[in-house]
């Protein structure tokens, strides 16, 4: 049903395009004037009193040039306003085609190469291409003129990903913020700017510290402009691309390998707390501390407690015994695999690998704890191995848990046809991947159309409109999803920002430097990168370093955008850096 709605829109988007065309009027008039907009009918001389010909003065009568020959185009304001609407409305049509078929094909294949290399790259595709074909044809004149096009495109993205958007996100994830946490699906404190906020996981702050690291390229092909120099700036935006594309390549293979490395480091921090609360038990049943103040393990207290362990005293903990112990612990919060965990404990003590540990295992193995602790971080403290320290530590490790686990509290749904979903996906990758493609250069000339006709500069219109065509159905796709209110989703949701932002500052940059690079190009967008700068360092140094974010934190998000726009007028147009 989608599709078939998707494709009634799209034919009258097309009938709409066909029936547009160039039209040109003039208006008859009885009344005597002497202007020079007056048409004789090349009979009578005397214009008095006879029904004249006069050109509209409402319309443009320049003619335009039409992308690649055949598509509609105008020089009227009202005009190109539409053809920015309709080209617009195409290009976010391409780019929901493209996002659903990206979604259907993870289903399909999971992450990885899917998820951490194509989606991020398909989702970047629309925005990619405006920037290519805003500097891609015509003279090296006419693309130093589109190419700003480009620009706006690929600021105002950047922009309006990390303010409006983001700054949505928090309002319609809001919970409850308790300890300062936010509470799943809690939300009884309204609007307040301290008491309600969202949490997002450890990951999301690693993905911000990825987008803060993307803007390096940015700094690299300033540098002549910020230097005064105006040698090698030719080699500068050369040496920037090639940073960008390293660096892209890095982002993917990460991405790739992500999965692999948080499994790796959410079990060893899940074993983390399994000792900790191993310790913290078995200090509960001892008289006195496991671990002297020098380091040395306490034998007497640790023979004590193996005999409470060893249920049959034959002299040795059978995996029956230790899996009694571990059960009477309880790890309900962390979803323990008792099976697992008890084969974990049996490795890391039963050194002579006979299945069984005897009393001087079980000493070096309690031994070897503590420093596995003291290596983490903590110190040998007068406290150290008290219940009080070992319970903070406990809930240390549990507190890291947290902030690490992919909580999947929702259910996987079954794919029934694959094939089918594979031949849909495909078909709608192919389809946005064409829309986006034949539309791209078309809305590029609609806007520097738009921009020559009202004498807006066109990087302000691109700024602001271009990025509603090409991440309108991101951006609804991230407010909707945070709307769910649980850590998860704005877990997600902020990370597909960043992550989304990422792409901008490595991929459509590349994209955007070759552009320059080939075609010869002036680099001089010395105030829109500095916007860039801004919003991204702020923004990715806010979030990399807290996990908690109340309310109050958007209206910083909301106000970053009419700043950015405030800031590249007076840059360029009070201060003349452009």
């Amino acid at each position: 049903m989608a599709i078939r709605r998707s494709f009634t829109s799209l034919s009258t988007i097309f009938i709409l395009l066909i029936i547009c065309g160039l039209a040109y009027g003039r208006l008859v008039t009885d009344h005597p004037s002497t202007r020079s907009d007056l048409i004789s009918d090349g009979v009578h001389d005397d214009f008095r009193g006879l029904s004249l010909l006069r050109l509209n003065p409402f319309y443009a009568s320049d003619s335009c040039d039409q992308t690649y020959g055949f598509m509609p185009c105008t020089t009227t304001t009202l005009g190109n306003l539409f053809l920015i609407i309709v080209y617009g409305f195409l290009m976010y049509t391409g780019a929901t085609y493209l996002s659903s078929g990206s979604e259907l094909l993870l289903e399909i294949l999971g992450p990885g190469l899917v998820g951490g290399l194509l989606l991020p790259i398909l989702g970047a595709l629309p925005d990619a291409m405006l920037i290519l074909v805003s500097g891609l044809s015509g003279s090296t004149e006419t693309a130093q003129s589109q190419v700003s096009v480009g620009m706006g495109l690929l600021a105002g993205s950047t922009v309006m990903l990390l303010t409006v958007i983001w700054g949505t996100c928090v309002v319609v994830g809001k919970c409850d913020l308790e300890e300062s946490i936010a509470i799943d699906e809690k939300c009884t404190k309204g609007f307040s700017l301290t008491g309600s906020g969202v949490s997002t996981d450890i990951w999301t702050s690693y993905a911000a510290r990825i987008m803060a690291i993307s803007v390096i390229p940015f700094v690299v092909v300033q540098l002549p402009q910020a230097f005064l120099s105006t040698s090698g700036r030719h080699l500068v935006v050369l040496i920037s691309m090639i940073l960008s594309l390293l660096l892209l390549v890095s982002y993917c293979l990460y991405q790739v390998f992500q999965p692999r490395i948080q499994s790796r480091r959410l079990a060893y921090v899940k074993h983390k707390h399994v000792i900790s609360g191993l310790l913290k038990h078995l200090r509960m049943r001892s008289m006195g501390k496991l671990i002297k103040e020098d380091g040395s393990p306490n034998k007497e207290i640790l023979q004590k407690l193996f005999k409470t362990i060893d249920a049959d005293s034959d002299g040795n903990i059978s995996k029956a015994e230790l899996k009694a112990l571990v059960v009477g612990i309880r790890f309900e919060e962390i979803n323990l695999d008792e099976d697992d965990a008890v084969e974990k404990l049996m490795k890391a003590f039963d050194t002579s690998r006979d299945g069984q540990i005897d009393l001087d295992e079980f000493t070096q193995g309690i031994k070897k704890w503590f420093e596995e602790a003291t290596q983490s971080g903590v110190t040998l403290e007068p406290d150290f191995g008290t219940i009080t320290h070992l319970t903070n530590l406990h809930e240390e490790t549990k507190k890291e848990y947290s902030l690490l686990v992919d909580h999947r509290d929702e259910a996987v749904e079954s794919i029934e046809n694959p094939r089918w979903t594979t031949f849909k996906a495909v078909l709608l990758l192919l389809l946005g991947t064409v829309i986006a493609a034949a539309f791209a250069d078309p809305l590029v000339d609609a806007v520097d159309n738009f921009s020559s006709a009202t004498s807006i500069p066109s990087f302000f219109i691109s700024f602001i409109a271009l990025p509603l065509a090409t991440n309108s159905s991101e951006a609804v796709s991230a407010i909707i999803f945070a709307s769910r209110k649980k850590k998860r989703s704005a877990s997600l949701t902020f990370s597909e920002l960043y992550g989304a932002v990422t792409m901008n500052n490595l991929l459509c940059l590349a994209v955007f430097l070759a552009l320059v690079y080939v075609r010869g190009l002036t680099w001089d967008f010395s105030s829109e990168v500095l916007v860039i700068l801004i919003v991204c360092i702020v923004m990715g140094a806010f979030a990399s370093f807290r996990r908690t974010f109340p309310l109050w934190t958007s209206s910083i998000a909301f106000l970053l955008y009419p700043f950015s726009l405030a800031l590249v007028y007076v840059l360029d147009y009070v201060f003349g850096w452009s």
